[in-house]
């Protein structure tokens, strides 16, 4: 059955029973042809293989615009290496000009990830955005011509609305900036660019072929399709994309791509349909996020490529591994704050639950009955006592490890070991440890910016007969204890303000939301905030918009797990600080630098301690 082909090629682990329907049958030949097959040799401008879709994944850039998904340099690291992990062709990394923070993290990825050569010389491409303004292409070059393959993805837009009330450039002006945009890229040594007419999707389609011809001649490799307010069905992006390709001068010698938001809930639909009609790069985010409604989605684009790319697209197929898009799902959704939909396709929490009785009975006879895929096939696992292993307060550490790797985390000792703390207290308290609750744990303990003050203890007094009253200790970063009282509206409005009273950081409460990991009056809490620096910081956490409309205020979120309702918000509010504080170094840090005389040639002074 396809659902067990996959499972074996992607190393999950999956039981079913022999009886197997004849179509599916014959599908899983198809699959198995194509697994093992290797990923053809990156060249900027084509593919080697026409049947081979390269996965653009924009997390990092327009995943990180969606309102509060703010991430630490560390954090987009981290979800860097997720991502190579995960196999994307190219990782566009931010963009460089928005902020000294961001020019640093795209840099940190160029240098470690953009550099991490796997044994089948896989390497993801490294990306940072840009403006066609020269002081935007220098900047995103210097950040990103570190990695193997570096890349810059400029764009200008070309719609009339666009260029008549944003731009305020007739569309000559268009043209020259676009053109002139990729040669100075090349002046700079980029051999790998990137170029999107923004809002394509509401472009006349004449001019769309004219500007595209020229910034081929001018030298981009790819040229990136944005339906950028997601106006277009899927019938209508794929001809858009199939004319492009037709009556563009030069388009054989490039890479088509496409690059669709979901304003109508579209964007896996024009997505594929850009693919059949022969784009050969796929611009997504995790978990679908992004400015407004949000992105095409990776894990569903990837996976309908996997599961219909044989039959139905004409033998598309992908480098990813799927195994690891639960694991990128859930770091993604911790270090950014924003919570996966329960029905959210592929890698919600009802993705896989049955709940319908006649469901629940063709899934005890045969789970293929309802399930299109297996949890394995993207790295969940929600069966652990199939593997002997059931959870509680008498299980040890290998027994935990064991467990977290089946969920498909890999830890450092050291993580485990605070993981393992956080389990033993909790499973003093709690029956039995499910899943649900390991995996709030870890993005409690794992997930989390680095430490600079941390939660000790907590005591709250509340009640009818007196003021609501909190006692928190905190450690310092000097590793001191210290201790605070605070009398607010309510127990998590004291045990903030007990918490200011030791930080001391100006900082406005934007968002608090409380969610129970499972079900009855022992079940985990997780508490999620945002924060925004307010006072003599606020204008420091100001960066560049992508699409030149000025700049937007960052915010700062924060998780926080317990099974005390006020003791995970407490942990989700000192996250959240100690995510702010760490930005706010890292830009005050950039400004005594740039006080400092610069170096030599094309080397950075700017650098994260």
């Amino acid at each position: 059955m396809m659902n067990t082909a996959l499972t074996s090629r992607l190393g999950g682990k999956v039981s079913l029973p022999s009886c197997r329907p004849r179509i599916a049958s014959r599908r899983v030949s198809v699959v198995r042809a194509s697994a093992g097959v290797k990923r053809p040799e990156y060249i900027p401008n084509r593919i080697d293989d026409p049947n081979y879709v390269r996965i653009f994944d924009t997390t990092l850039r327009d995943g990180e615009q969606s309102p509060g998904a703010t991430l630490t340099s560390k954090e987009k690291l981290d979800i860097a290496k997720q991502l190579a992990k995960l196999g994307v062709d190219i990782i566009e990394a931010g963009f460089p000009i928005a902020s000294p923070d961001d020019f640093e993290a795209v840099r940190a990825i160029a240098m470690e990830v953009g550099n991490d050569v796997q044994e089948d010389g896989y390497v993801p491409v490294i990306c940072g955005l840009s403006r066609t303004k020269f002081a935007d292409l220098e900047r995103a070059w210097d950040a990103v011509r570190h990695a193997k393959r570096p890349r810059v993805h400029t764009f200008i837009a070309t719609s009339e609305i666009h260029m008549q009330y944003k731009l305020r450039m007739t569309r000559e002006q268009v043209i020259e900036n676009a053109v002139a945009a990729v040669k100075h890229l090349r002046s700079l040594g980029c051999n790998d660019i990137e170029f999107s007419p923004e809002d394509a999707g509401r472009s006349d389609p004449e001019f769309l072929y004219q500007v595209l011809g020229e910034v081929i001649k001018a030298g981009a490799t790819t040229l990136n399709i944005p339906d950028t307010t997601g106006w277009n069905l899927p019938h209508e992006f794929g001809d858009l994309i199939a004319k492009i390709k037709k009556n563009t001068p030069g388009a054989d010698n490039v890479i088509i791509s496409t690059h669709c938001q979901n304003d109508l809930g579209l964007s896996t639909a024009n997505s594929i349909a850009g693919a059949i009609a022969g784009a050969r790069q796929i611009e997504c985010t995790i978990n679908g996020i992004g400015e407004r409604a949000g992105n095409a989605s990776l894990e569903e684009v990837v996976m309908a490529i996997a599961l219909k790319g044989q039959d139905q697209m004409g033998g598309l197929r992908t480098g990813i591994r799927p195994v690891h898009i639960y694991p990128a799902s859930r770091m993604v959704s911790d270090y950014s704050g924003m919570m996966v939909q329960p029905h959210k396709a592929i890698v919600g929490a009802n993705a896989f639950a049955h709940e319908s009785g006649i469901h629940q009975d063709g899934m005890l006879k045969n789970r293929e009955t309802y399930e299109i895929m297996t949890p394995e096939t993207i790295g969940l696992s929600r069966n652990p006592e199939d593997a002997g292993i059931v959870m509680g307060k008498h299980s040890g550490r290998n027994a935990l490890s064991t467990r977290l790797t089946q969920l498909g985390f890999e830890l450092s000792p050291q993580e485990v070991d605070d993981v393992f703390k956080r389990f033993k207290a909790l499973a003093d308290k709690k029956k039995g440890i499910t899943d649900e609750d390991l995996l709030a744990l870890v993005g409690d303990e794992v997930h989390q910016a680095a430490v600079v003050w941390e939660l000790v203890d907590l005591q709250v007094v509340c009640g009818t007969m007196g003021m609501p009253t909190c006692t928190v200790q905190l450690r310092g970063p000097d590793g001191i204890n210290r201790v605070s009282v605070g009398v607010g509206a309510g127990p998590v409005d004291a045990a903030y303000k007990a918490i200011d009273g030791l930080v001391r950081v100006d900082a406005e409460l934007v968002d608090h939301s409380v969610n129970s990991v499972t079900e009855g009056i022992q079940a985990l809490a997780t508490t999620r905030v945002s924060i925004r620096p307010t006072g003599a910081m606020r204008d420091e956490a100001f960066v560049e918009k992508a699409n030149g409309f000025g700049k937007v205020q960052r915010t700062f979120s924060g998780q926080g797990a317990d099974e005390d309702i006020v003791v995970s918000s407490a942990r989700a509010y000192v996250a959240a600080l100690n995510k702010m504080i760490g930005f706010l170094s890292v830009v005050n840090r950039t400004a005594e630098s740039s006080q400092r005389p610069r170096a030599s040639g094309n080397d950075v002074v700017v650098s994260i301690k």
